[in-house]
């Protein structure tokens, strides 16, 4: 009777321990588990970018006029000021290393100004036929401002705590614009200008910056750039008495920029 009354107590042990076992694997089964989520390392992205250009007159300016005087020379080669910048592009990334996206930029107009000195070839006015005496000056002001459209490629280098240096490369278009342009002899009390004046050159970029991880999906991208936009002119060139000698633009040569953006990229 004692072996029996063990036994059947036995088999009740181990029917609650199964029991238990059932009831606490049921529970568990309520909990779910945690759902992995790989990072965005691929796939589409849109960018959009605010900055400021430093531009540069590399090959000066030139014009007919300027071979019809004995002497001639800049006091000031030219300057261009500060001017923004605001770019939207869409872009994808191929890997951890490599991406590449399409740019569309609007570049503000940015003021211009020069000044040259002369000498003239013949007695007229307040030229005296004295090469060696300088007879009258030309101050030169202007707006430039440009659409720019490139297709740009990217190595991103690593990431370390969120923040992957890069560097980068584009070519594509600028549509380059002068407006405004005067030219005010004070001397000689002569004023000419130039009319509105687009065109097509184009375009390489030069990219370096920082994407910093705000999200898995957005990133903070503060970048630098070198860009080359090619050539520009004014319009004709017609003095105050209305006066055109057609075909006689004031030429721009080789305008190149510094520009710092500051963007947001999102991942799709």
């Amino acid at each position: 009777m004692g072996i029996l009354r063990k036994l059947l107590l036995g088999i009740a042990g181990l029917g609650v321990g199964m029991s238990l076992a059932t009831a606490s694997a049921s529970a568990a089964d309520l909990i779910e588990a945690p759902e992995y989520i790989p990072p965005v390392i691929g796939g589409w992205y849109l960018r959009g970018d605010i900055g400021m250009s430093a531009q540069q007159l590399h090959g000066g300016l030139d014009n007919v006029e300027f071979g019809t005087t004995d002497n001639f020379g800049f006091l000031d080669s030219g300057k261009f000021s500060a001017a923004p910048t605001f770019q939207v592009g869409i872009g994808y990334q191929f890997s951890d290393w490599l991406r590449v996206d399409g740019t569309a930029q609007y570049r503000g107009k940015a003021s211009f100004s020069a000044l040259d000195r002369y000498s003239c070839p013949t007695t007229n006015g307040t030229c005296d036929n004295d090469p060696t005496t300088w007879d009258g000056t030309n101050d030169y002001t202007a707006n430039k401002s440009e659409w720019l459209f490139l297709a740009n490629v990217y190595w991103d280098m690593g990431t370390w705590s969120g923040i992957t240096p890069y560097v980068g490369a584009g070519i594509g278009a600028s549509r380059n614009t002068i407006s405004d342009f005067r030219d005010v002899n004070v001397p000689a009390a002569g004023v000419a200008y130039g009319g509105t004046h687009s065109e097509w050159q184009f375009a390489w970029a030069l990219h370096a910056g920082l994407g910093i991880d705000i999200t898995d999906r957005v990133t903070l991208d503060l970048g630098y750039s070198f860009l080359h936009l090619g050539d520009a002119q004014s319009g004709d060139l017609i003095a105050f008495d209305g006066t055109n000698n057609v075909n006689n633009p004031m030429k721009f040569n080789e305008l190149t920029s510094h520009d710092f953006t500051f963007g947001l990229r999102y991942a799709f």
